[in-house]
């Protein structure tokens, strides 16, 4: 089968690799039509974690069901799924408490936690990023779709990771009707966190980054854009609440946030969040830190390199606030969210920007990872299936919406690529 393949720093390569396949009788395989690629995985890209070369990249994955295992008893051959990065066994300490993003079945080593596919230290599992993908445990880590799955890949696809990612981040952050809540980030995490605060029913929702492309992105789902090249996030945010600043915040940069000159600063969002947001709030922390950063002391300094990073901790203890962190237990969220989508309520492909076969991966990432205009989220098409191979125009998502804006077509900005080509008559 063919797979995007990890070979080095800012190296991915597609070529043949052995058929996925079942190994225990709980396992399922899985057809992979849709998978993403996420902001997590540029940080193995880029050389900045332990991520073994040779191995298969992809924890956003979405496909039809081909083989099961004998003692799977739910999951059946032809079904859609979607599947949640973290890969857990369901009967563990940590999974029995819903805690399925630090499995202790699936996590080899035994003082470590939580598994995923294709991710550095979370187990041995291939990515998904690829024609096949085993899921162990499938009745458990599988959800299944309903029958307009194949018609709404791009939607169902983010339930695999960022919506409910996002959506853990306001959770964290304790989000609730009418709060003003500032989001650090702008890319699919931060977006869908403050998509997430506006289905919730948050009152304000800033979003800040220094991206122009994202974030017009936010401000077409309802948020106000701060661009952090022009204006302090915490100022404005103060501003606009008294002095007060925000009820509630989430961080979803992570360890290499950065400056717009593109320095980088481990404790720019951290302390940024400490600042803007007000006595006793909360704030969500869902961008990926790590204890060790194998580029960090080039980059930032010794002590980053170690996941050591200056928060101003006394800021954060006399102003009373809480802070929630780590991986998202997406099936926790994920069949509620489904239902959102089933239901019309939330249609999170708004943020893709491209569909690409597998074939193109390796130009996908490249792009992905420089930022370039435009290219707000990545879409493979293992086998395929990507809109381009079915006729459609290699249109970006931004152009569309110029054109559907000229053309005063309501619902727009929410519509992804194919919904715009068909509103468009293409």
């Amino acid at each position: 089968m063919k797979a995007a393949v990890y070979e080095g720093p800012r190296t991915v390569t597609v070529k043949d690799v052995p058929d996925a396949k079942i190994e225990h009788p709980c396992d399922i395989l899985v057809k992979i039509t849709t998978t993403n690629i996420c902001g997590s995985d540029l940080h193995m890209y880029e050389g900045r974690t332990s991520f073994e070369t040779g191995r298969t990249l992809g924890h956003e994955n979405l496909g039809q069901v081909v083989e099961v295992g004998n003692a799977v008893g739910k999951v059946q051959v032809g079904d859609w799924v979607v599947l949640p990065f973290n890969i857990a066994c369901g009967f563990c300490k940590q999974c029995e408490r819903g805690l399925t993003n630090y499995c202790l079945t699936m996590q080899p080593k035994p003082d470590m936690a939580g598994a995923a596919y294709g991710f550095a230290e979370m187990g041995p599992y291939q990515g998904g990023q690829a024609e096949l993908l085993r899921v162990p445990y499938g009745d458990f880590n599988a959800l299944r779709l309903g029958e307009d799955a194949a018609e709404r890949q791009l939607d169902y696809v983010m339930l695999a990771d960022i919506f409910p990612t996002g959506y853990h981040a306001t959770e964290m952050a304790g989000v609730k009707p009418g709060d003003q809540t500032i989001v650090y980030g702008a890319g699919p995490v931060g977006l869908m966190a403050a998509y997430s605060a506006i289905l919730k029913g948050a009152g304000r929702v800033w979003v800040a980054d220094h991206q122009p492309d994202r974030l017009r992105l936010a401000e077409e789902i309802g948020a106000i854009a701060i661009n952090t090249a022009e204006q302090d996030p915490a100022e404005v945010v103060k501003e606009a609440t008294l002095g007060l600043g925000a009820d509630n915040g989430c961080e979803c940069v992570g360890y290499q946030a950065h400056d717009p000159q593109g320095k980088e600063d481990a404790t720019l969002t951290m302390n940024g969040l400490i600042d803007a947001v007000r006595f006793t709030g909360c704030i969500g922390v869902v961008g990926v830190f790590l204890p060790e950063d194998p580029g960090g002391a080039e980059a930032q300094g010794e002590l980053e390199a170690q996941g050591k990073v200056p928060l101003d901790f006394g800021m954060l203890w006399f102003k009373g606030q809480r802070i929630g962190t780590g991986q998202a237990p997406v099936k926790r969220y994920n069949r509620a969210l489904r239902d959102l989508i089933a239901g019309g309520k939330a249609e999170p492909s708004f943020l893709v920007s491209h569909e690409l076969d597998l074939d193109e991966a390796s130009s996908a990432y490249e792009h992905f990872d420089n930022r370039d205009d435009g290219w707000t989220k990545v879409v493979l098409h293992p086998n395929g299936n990507s809109q381009s191979t079915n006729g459609s125009s290699r249109h970006t998502l931004q152009e569309l919406r110029q054109e559907a804006t000229a053309q005063g077509i309501e619902g727009r900005s929410h519509m992804n690529k194919q919904q715009l080509e068909r509103a468009l008559k293409r």
